[in-house]
């Protein structure tokens, strides 16, 4: 008779807060199958483009100007909403074409990720996974284009890398295909800070900047931001990269908790547990 394989119990009795609105069911599911308590707490939503008809316009100039020879990509999200825009308007085949032609210059490995759906990979991928790591990729780029797309990452204008889009010779042609509904869900973000305040909340993840960013507006805004420092000192703290760490800790917040490689959501879960392990061991 087979074993059914037992799963280590690492988050028994622990209450973890995911503030995540993408995937959170199969992070929820990571955390439960250990044991966790999960509370859900969508911070931040994601929508298409107001502006369709600015989308579609970048699309077409993006399909009949070969001088945009180079593109690059912030985000997985950003190219997916661009096809989806694309195929809907029955543009995608001539997209898709349009992108075999193209340099593709990706941030990090989710906009190559998205890529391999439709069998397509990027040429040049940034040195560090930051707008700052793809700064300086362009500055070792052989021959820019005399344009280069620019997707961005939300509605961000991300002036830094336009100014060096400029500074490399090429001009950039920046898109916003999609935006962050970040008023969403207000008491239920308002319910979290009081959670963690009170110390009901063990621990946060935290994998993307509107997240926290939503927490200390909604927290400011209620006259609860003592609070909700108060609660993210008594609870850990974790983040799915070093981008993110650093965002949080240049918000005054301890990460406690961070993968040492491969910066996606199992390792995440990984690294939190061996942390919870080896605080239960020395307590």
């Amino acid at each position: 008779m087979s074993r059914v394989r037992e799963i280590p119990q690492a988050f028994h009795n622990c209450r973890v807060a995911l503030p995540e609105s993408r995937q959170i069911d199969i992070l929820a599911g990571l955390l439960e199958r250990r044991g966790a308590m999960v509370t859900r707490c969508p911070l931040v939503s994601i929508h298409d483009s107001p502006d369709q008809d600015g989308v579609l316009a970048w699309i077409d100039r993006f399909l009949a100007d070969r001088s945009m020879g180079d593109l690059i990509l912030l985000t997985g999200e950003g190219i997916a909403r661009l096809h989806a825009a694309a195929e809907r308007s029955s543009r995608e085949t001539a997209f898709l074409r349009r992108l075999e032609q193209t340099r593709l210059i990706v941030r990090g490995p989710k906009p190559g990720r998205v890529l391999k759906r439709w069998g397509l990979q990027a040429e040049v991928r940034a040195e560090r996974p930051t707008s700052e790591g793809v700064i300086s990729t362009l500055q070792e780029l052989d021959q820019p284009a005399p344009r280069t797309g620019v997707v961005l990452y939300g509605t961000e204008p991300n002036i830094p890398l336009i100014r060096a889009v400029h500074e490399i010779g090429s001009q950039p042609v920046p898109v916003a295909p999609y935006v962050y509904a970040t008023e969403s869900e207000t008491e239920a973000v308002l319910a979290l800070i009081e959670e963690l305040a009170r110390g009901q909340t063990n621990v946060i993840l935290f994998t993307a900047q509107p997240q926290i960013n939503r927490l200390l507006r909604v927290a400011r805004g209620a006259g609860r931001l003592e609070a909700l420092h108060r609660g993210l000192e008594r609870a850990v703290v974790a983040a799915i990269g070093p981008v993110m760490a650093q965002h949080l800790e240049g918000l005054d917040i301890r990460v406690d908790v961070m993968p040492s490689r491969r910066f996606l959501m199992h390792p995440l879960v990984d690294a939190l547990a061996d942390h919870l392990q080896r605080r239960e061991a020395h307590s």
